[in-house]
């Protein structure tokens, strides 16, 4: 990935800032890696619940469900937080707690322990990925914000590879489940710490002048920069849900995002079978999923910047329509033949990539003070829908007699839905 056309600060600065703004990337990059080991291994878990507590999947929908509701919740609250406060503090506390409650939902004896810890999890979980939104924006352009966001989401990304290949590997060892909840996220605790050691909040903090963004464009002609940058609490709210290209965006990755973790969660429940402990084979199988996330958000933000030039709807348009066929795809095969894997790995390209040209487009649409703010609400909807899926993916694998290959047909209708309003969005 090159970073070229260094913003009008780099160059005054000389290689001090520019050696400055990669520190601050590769360190958030390094603390999000490890952030989904902290919130994506349940779908792993839930054999090892249900032959325990005896409860149905139904259920497990509902526990997996309030962890993305409080994480929405959460989002809505600290994305606006960090614009007010500072990311650097925020990310780092929700590695450290997020560590904690994965530890205490590995002790829990019944449903209600395992609801109760889940859902505080997803709080803490909140306090990582707009925050660190912010940080990243205030440090690189508008020139680069594509492919700056693609680099983000392709850490969130090989996070989920880690969390499939710890969680995996944890099952191959023949260990309990509760080692899922405790040993990954080891990881995550050490992200938090070199986090907080390594990154400030903005150049002004390492001596730097702020960033003048050549080339973005004014969105407040009546608003001084001064004065954005006092702007209140909620006034940053009013802005954004006053915004309908934001609220169709906002619309479109809450379909983009039910798809997502449909595949996340229930994919592996697929993939395992009714012979998880004896059968690796679905463990590794399972892998292809979040590799194909990983390169669809690397490849996507570059393709964001450099081949449609900004134009991020259509990008967004054409990855969720490839991924609604990648999924028929799955759903024809139903079983776990070899063709599945290049399917698995294309349906989480196309689903997950557009990933980066959704989160580009908050400080695009609000601008970059409000960055914080839109990033947090835009991942609110995206996790309030992806709790509405959840217990009705649970519920629909029952009524159809767990018939798990039916999370294909959800994951393609949710595609087309976040396509077709993605299309209507415009700057």
């Amino acid at each position: 990935m090159q970073f070229n056309r260094p913003d009008a600060v780099a160059v005054n600065c000389g290689g001090q800032f520019r050696r400055a703004q990669w520190r601050v990337l590769l360190a958030t990059i390094f603390c999000y890696l490890f952030y989904y080991t902290g919130r994506q291994t349940f779908g792993f878990a839930i054999p090892g619940i249900q032959q325990e507590f005896g409860v149905s999947k139904t259920h497990l929908g509902w526990v997996s469900a309030a962890m993305l509701w409080t994480y929405a919740i959460g989002q809505a609250i600290n994305g606006n937080l960090g614009d007010q406060f500072g990311g650097r503090r925020m990310m780092s506390l929700g590695a450290v707690l997020s560590c904690g409650l994965n530890w205490l939902l590995s002790f829990a004896t019944d449903f209600r322990g395992l609801l109760t810890a889940w859902a505080a999890n997803g709080y803490a979980q909140s306090m990582g990925w707009a925050p660190g939104s912010r940080v990243l924006s205030n440090w690189w352009g508008s020139r680069h914000r594509g492919r700056v966001y693609g680099a983000y989401v392709f850490a969130a990304g090989m996070s989920s590879v880690l969390a499939f290949a710890t969680s995996g590997l944890i099952l191959s060892l023949h260990l309990d489940w509760r080692w899922i909840f405790r040993l990954p996220v080891l990881f995550l605790l050490l992200g938090g710490v070199v986090y907080f050691a390594l990154v400030r909040d903005r150049p002004e903090d390492r001596g730097f002048p702020p960033l003048d963004y050549e080339g973005e464009p004014i969105i407040d002609h009546e608003t001084s920069t001064v004065a954005l940058s006092h702007e209140g609490l909620l006034a940053r709210y009013r802005f954004a849900f006053s915004n309908r290209p934001f609220l169709l965006a906002c619309a479109a990755i809450g379909f983009q995002s039910c798809a997502r973790y449909g595949l996340l969660i229930w994919v592996p429940v697929h993939l395992l079978g009714a012979n998880w402990r004896e059968d690796t084979s679905g463990k590794w199988v399972s892998l292809a999923l979040p590799l194909g996330m990983a390169a669809g958000a690397l490849v996507s933000g570059w393709l964001s910047d450099r081949v449609f030039a900004g134009k991020r709807s259509m990008l967004i348009v054409v990855s969720m329509g490839l991924a609604a066929c990648m999924a028929l795809g799955m759903y024809l095969l139903q079983n776990r033949c070899l063709a599945g894997i290049p399917l698995l790995f294309l349906c989480g390209f196309f689903a997950y990539g557009p990933q980066a040209a959704f989160w580009a487009l908050c400080p695009d649409l609000l601008g970059r003070r409000r960055a914080g703010t839109g990033t947090g609400i835009m991942d609110a909807f995206a996790y309030v829908f992806a709790g509405l899926g959840e217990p009705l993916i649970g519920w629909t694998i029952e009524y159809h007699s767990g018939q798990t290959a039916i999370v294909f047909l959800i994951v393609a209708t949710s595609c087309v839905c976040s396509a077709v309003l993605a299309s209507f969005i415009r700057r």
